[in-house]
């Protein structure tokens, strides 16, 4: 597993090097920056920062989730890889269960846990048609119409993104206890070979 992280990295980072990427001039502050090899060695802390920043980034109901976890893993010092895969947790084929989800979780922390909507967006409230909708054996909604606020929706997917992104710190911690090195920086480790 190692050795095809590390082939699929050294990969990604010589064509992201490519000459016909680096003329491209608006994207020269971006590409000086990523090509930093902090961001791509595999070890505890940054595979953490950077599963945390896509998976945050994975709640997130807007196109561009990949450029969005990129330039923040440049900020948080995070794992480029890491982050981006981190967002295909909403797929095509994932992302409405998601959504669903994330309304249901915001409507529940709304009502039973008493955290207030944003006030801004409080009010705007809208019907849906839906159709009976199933997700790995559980249901999630009944056909019909319902009404979905907005306020409960972004309720929803930033307590998610919170929620997950936080969890990704001592998930990563933990499972590097298994492995042989504990999760520690590799210092002779080179992207670009």
């Amino acid at each position: 597993m190692k050795r095809k992280y590390l082939r699929m990295v050294r990969r990604t980072y010589r064509y992201l090097r490519h000459p016909r990427i680096r003329k491209i001039k608006w994207l020269t502050p971006f590409t000086q920056a990523i090509f930093n090899k902090r961001y791509w060695k595999p070890c505890r802390a940054t595979v953490a920062n950077g599963l945390s920043i896509g998976l945050f980034c994975a709640m997130l109901p807007i196109p561009l989730q990949m450029l969005v976890a990129a330039l923040g893993c440049l900020r948080a010092r995070g794992n480029v890889p890491v982050a981006l895969a981190a967002c295909w947790i909403t797929n095509p084929l994932t992302q409405l269960p998601i959504m669903v989800i994330q309304q249901q979780f915001g409507h529940w922390l709304h009502t039973s846990v008493g955290i207030p909507r944003p006030p801004v967006i409080d009010k705007f409230e809208f019907p849906v048609e839906a159709p009976h909708i199933d997700f790995m054996g559980r249901h999630l909604i009944d056909a019909g119409t319902h009404v979905v606020n907005i306020g409960d929706f972004v309720l929803g997917f930033l307590s998610a993104g919170i929620c997950l992104s936080l969890i990704a710190y001592p998930l990563v911690w933990a499972v590097s206890m298994f492995l042989p090195n504990r999760g520690k920086s590799m210092e002779n480790w080179d992207p670009s070979i």
